[in-house]
């Protein structure tokens, strides 16, 4: 079929045939517009008034829930307060200290012959570290030995003299009367007295010139520098030729800086809550290195202060510890662990405290599941426990981590709960 050959259209038709389109509308059209406008209305509104229906009821029961959870009373966690059945290890920062730490200067004026022990060597108590050559001193010495030989030559004369003396005296105060003058007799007597009195003398300065001798004597010893205690040298500050001068004023260079390390000293700072427990010797401490190394070591406080410092309201004590090892040098920043015996107190979780502006409380629940603020004193700060001195005994019940919308009196409903503490007897803190 050809595209000229196709039946004609309606509106070709139409067209065809009047000349002109139609617009009017067929009878019956306008009122089934209107009859389907207000069915779609009266949907519409049914499904809101569904929809108005739905939320007020939804509504409804909300408001009656909160009602409801706002009249019943709130829950809470409680534990029951226990007394403290275990002792606490306070860990307290501690310094290590040589057992004994000296500085060596020279006794004498002279310059260093020679040394015989450097920085880190080990020496024993009366080694010689160091020998001193003493020009000076010396001579005086020498000098002094003669002096002393004079004056025991003297004494021997003098001893003389006086044995002459003594002889004489006795030949004239025996001699009949009539043939010696009584003149005489005197001056005899005169002589011997004074023949004893310069032997006197003479012996005298004996006894002072060996003195001398004895004290350049007791210089030269130092002459060799030794160790005063075992120990290690920790430094050397001379070398051969230096001249050295006696004394340890403060321009004086010393010789050498040794120290003992076994045992060791460790000084420890405790504070006023715990100076009574650790005031008495013999309590045991447990030394904890800081080192990459680790390592623990024991001891025991040996001394102590038995005063708090007014600055710092902490006590000082020492602690001894073996360290035949040389484990720990002097001057190491190390814990140290005391283990401090129960004290009767009622322990509580740290999260049952409530801390106010006036004082520290705690929220008890009564007999009548009620609240009750307790002013409590902390006596032992333990971390996550705390031991109280006042406002909690035994066996109350506590709020835990309180919300601050309860008030006093309110009542709640109490749940236990499992952070009541249950710890063996050797736990640590």
């Amino acid at each position: 079929m050809q595209p000229h050959d196709r039946e004609p259209l309606p509106d070709d038709t139409s067209r065809t045939e009047g000349g002109s389109l139609s617009t009017g509308f067929q009878p019956g059209t306008g009122r089934t517009l209107k009859i389907g406008a207000g069915v779609a209305a009266g949907i519409l509104a049914f499904c809101f008034c569904v929809v108005m229906v739905i939320r007020l009821v939804e509504a409804n029961t909300l408001k009656k829930g909160a009602d409801a959870a706002y009249s019943a009373a709130p829950p809470v966690d409680v534990i029951t307060a226990q007394p403290a059945s275990v002792g606490q290890d306070l860990v307290l920062p501690g310094q290590t200290a040589a057992w004994y730490e000296t500085t060596i200067y020279a006794r004498v004026n002279g310059y260093v012959a020679k040394w015989l022990v450097d920085i880190g060597d080990h020496v024993k108590k009366g080694q010689v570290l160091a020998i001193i050559e003493t020009p000076e001193l010396d001579a005086e010495l020498s000098a002094a030995r003669a002096q002393l030989k004079t004056s025991e030559a003297q004494v021997s004369a003098r001893q003389a003299e006086a044995e002459f003396s003594k002889t004489t005296n006795e030949r004239w105060r025996d001699s009949p009367k009539g043939v010696v003058s009584e003149q005489e007799r005197e001056s005899k007597k005169a002589d011997y007295e004074s023949a004893n009195a310069r032997l006197f003398a003479a012996n005298a300065q004996v006894a002072l010139d060996k003195s001398k001798v004895d004290q350049y004597n007791a210089l030269a010893q130092f002459k060799q520098v030794v160790a005063p205690f075992d120990g290690t040298i920790t430094e050397r500050k001379i070398d051969i030729g230096n001249l050295v001068t006696a004394g340890s004023g403060s321009t004086t260079t010393p010789l050498y800086r040794m120290a003992q390390t076994d045992p060791l000293r460790i000084f420890v700072d405790v504070p006023q809550n715990s100076a009574i427990e650790l005031m008495k010797p013999g309590v045991p401490a447990e030394i904890r290195s800081t080192e990459p190394s680790g390592g623990v070591f024991m001891g025991a406080i040996t001394r102590s202060a038995q005063s708090l410092d007014a600055q710092a309201r902490t006590m000082r004590v020492e602690v001894d510890m073996p360290n035949e090892n040389h484990a720990l040098l002097p001057g190491t920043y190390v814990n140290v662990a005391f283990k401090l015996q129960p004290r009767g107190l009622v322990e509580v979780p740290a999260a049952a405290l409530i801390f106010r502006p006036k004082a520290t409380q705690v929220a008890r629940v009564d007999a009548h599941s009620k609240i009750d603020f307790q002013n409590v004193t902390i006596v032992r700060d333990n971390g996550s426990l705390v031991e109280l001195g006042s406002g909690v005994k035994p066996g109350d019940r506590l709020v835990l981590n309180i919300s601050s919308q309860i008030a006093a009196g309110q009542s709640v409903t109490a749940t236990d709960s499992d952070a009541a503490p249950n710890r063996p007897v050797d736990a640590k803190r």
